[in-house]
């Protein structure tokens, strides 16, 4: 035990202080856009609902990112909710497979008016790689309409923040 209390001390810091990356001044400026046009369109903040539709998990990955302390957008009044009648922006991921056509189609109908879609990576877009698989229905703007779609494979968080303030101004 004193031997690995020993070994833990002589061990100097390995970390790196955190380098900001070039597009964070990009980050905040857009993230600060969509909290003013969320205001002026809702008249509060924006609250998000995450629906996978059929995808590989990539898109929540990188959604899940702007969650992160990195992105942090709850500083930016963007809120992740669990509830489709509490959301104003539906993103949807994935090609719509059968299971969950109906499920999407009743979240849509559950978030009140006025609300945004978008359909984020290139399976939402055109189905990507699963595209005529059995299981899959087809893009999400088969099943509800979109406003924006955000192209990647997966799109990185700063193109999504992009994709929800491109609908907000088509509002």
């Amino acid at each position: 035990m004193t031997t690995l209390f020993g070994k833990i001390f002589k061990t100097p810091v390995v970390a790196e202080p955190l380098k900001l990356a070039a597009n964070d001044a990009a980050i905040q400026v857009i993230a600060r856009q969509i909290e003013a046009r969320a205001r002026r369109l809702f008249g509060r903040s924006l609250h998000i609902r995450e629906v996978d539709a059929g995808s590989c998990n990539g898109c929540e990955l990188e959604i899940g990112a702007l969650n992160n302390p990195y992105y942090d957008l709850e500083r930016f009044g963007l809120h992740f909710v669990a509830s489709p009648r509490h959301a104003d922006c539906l993103l949807v991921t994935g090609p719509v497979t059968r299971n969950m056509a109906d499920p999407l189609k009743r979240t849509y109908e559950a978030t009140p008016d006025p609300k945004i879609v978008v359909a984020v990576g290139d399976c939402a877009k055109d189905c990507g790689i699963f595209a005529g698989g059995y299981g899959v229905v087809g893009p999400v703007s088969d099943i509800v309409p979109v406003d924006v779609v955000v192209t990647g494979c997966p799109p990185a968080p700063h193109q999504i923040l992009a994709g929800i303030l491109a609908a907000l101004e088509k509002k």
